[in-house]
């Protein structure tokens, strides 16, 4: 792993993932608490202005740096989708927490290779705090390397999603392993993941994902030594169902899954 600070091959991207979160985090805080309108998308899912702008903000950003790159993005669509690495970003994930003033928000910025995401920021603006995952490195917390904690029994283990209503078909699957840990909470949105990578929380499970949903805490949650997946143990790719599971312990990991698919 390389140390931070040292020169790597994911070093340019790297810093451009951080400008990308700079560049949008005034334009995410200068509605947040003052008004923000919430629009009703097709599928039914939330959006306001600040997303559209901060998501062309960053796409702009992009397209000057690295215009062979891809792009997806939750709010203004794909471009140039089969190339080898593709931008995978989410303006304000958690736009129900936004509009509603709940700090628990933030923007995800990934950068997947061949499908497979390499680097990921997640940043919140309006508490101050971001975690930057990226392979090769481990991930840091404001600039501070950060790890998960151990904890390999699920009775022992606190596990949060967004809502126990995100699980649709899937529901009896996780109130199997609801049922097996310590306590559920739900409603931290993707800051759940940066609280496993800081070794505060054991497991986030989730589904009904998109890709700009989870593409970015994959680094994030790697780097600090956990373990993410889909239900079926296999690695998170832009292709994969939406179905996630991450863990701080393999262990845990390895349990969960066997409870999810029992």
């Amino acid at each position: 792993m390389t140390p931070p600070g040292a020169p790597g091959p994911l070093d340019g991207f790297l810093a451009l993932a951080e400008k990308l979160a700079d560049a949008a985090a005034p334009i995410v805080m200068e509605s947040f608490r003052r008004g923000a309108v919430a629009e009703t998308k097709a599928d039914m899912s939330p959006v306001t202005a600040a997303d559209r702008e901060a998501e062309a903000a960053m796409r702009a950003l992009i397209e000057a740096a690295y215009p062979d790159h891809g792009i997806l993005g939750e709010e203004l669509g794909t471009q140039n989708s089969g190339a080898e690495f593709v931008w995978v970003l989410d303006p304000i994930d958690g736009t129900q927490s936004y509009v509603t003033g709940k700090p628990l928000f933030g923007t995800l910025i990934a950068l997947a290779r061949d499908g497979a995401p390499v680097l990921g920021v997640m940043d919140n603006p309006a508490l101050g705090e971001r975690w930057v995952g990226c392979e090769g490195r481990p991930t840091t917390f404001n600039g501070e390397e950060v790890s998960v904690r151990p904890c390999g029994e699920l009775d022992q283990a606190w596990l949060y999603a967004t809502s126990p209503h995100m699980f649709e078909g899937d529901f009896d699957a996780f109130e199997r392993l609801r049922k097996r840990v310590r306590r559920a909470l739900y409603g931290a949105e993707c800051i759940a993941y940066g609280l496993l990578a800081n070794g505060h929380v054991d497991l986030v499970c989730e589904a009904t994902m998109k890709p700009y949903d989870y593409a970015a805490l994959v680094p994030v949650v790697t780097g600090a030594g956990g373990v993410i997946s889909d239900w079926q143990g296999e690695a998170l790719t832009l292709g994969s169902d939406g179905r996630v599971l991450a863990a701080g312990d393999g262990r845990a990991h390895a349990k969960a899954l066997a409870v999810l698919n029992g």
